[in-house]
């Protein structure tokens, strides 16, 4: 597109971006419905900023994750609820159990390693600088890397993944 281009008065990446996060819903609803047991070996790291409007963690999880968090539901998560705004679920992080609630509209990430399927999202909240933060951590079954506090996985098309990333430009 050229600078030529006029502005859309049509929303669309808001309206992608919402469709996109629909079937977050979809396939965590389905989960849901099926007991909170993952089907094959399907598991989900669930990427979303902690401090977008509607996030409800514990303290101590805001303090060491101010900007962003990435939590694994794979074996060990209990009490998933979704609705058509987010979802919570019950974690465990050293050992502690800890309830999370998380409004699709906070998250930024979503993949399933087990068929590398990945959604990435503009996060909807103001534009704050990112700091640093430790890796996940939340307690799982042992399998990944991730899930020890090893390196988070990144949703990248680079690699021929099934990633559906949805940036779109705006004028400044």
């Amino acid at each position: 597109m050229s600078d030529d281009t006029p502005d859309s008065l049509i929303p669309y990446d808001e309206i992608v971006q919402e469709a996109l996060r629909a079937v977050v819903g979809r396939v965590l609803g389905s989960v849901q419905d099926a007991g909170g047991v993952l089907p094959g070996n399907h598991h989900f790291y669930v990427t979303f900023k902690t401090g977008a409007p509607g996030v409800n963690i514990p303290k101590n999880l805001r303090e060491r994750f101010p900007d962003e968090m990435t939590i694994v539901l794979q074996n060990k998560f209990w009490d998933l609820k979704v609705t058509d705004r987010g979802f919570t679920v019950g974690l465990s992080f050293n050992q502690l159990p800890a309830k999370l609630e998380i409004p699709f509209s906070a998250i930024t990430a979503f993949v399933d390693p087990a068929v590398d399927f990945g959604l990435q999202f503009q996060a909807a909240v103001p534009d704050v600088e990112p700091t640093a933060h430790d890796a996940a951590e939340n307690d799982g079954s042992g399998a990944g890397a991730a899930e020890q506090g090893g390196e988070k996985p990144v949703a990248s098309g680079e690699d021929g993944s099934n990633v559906v990333t949805v940036d779109f430009g705006r004028k400044k």
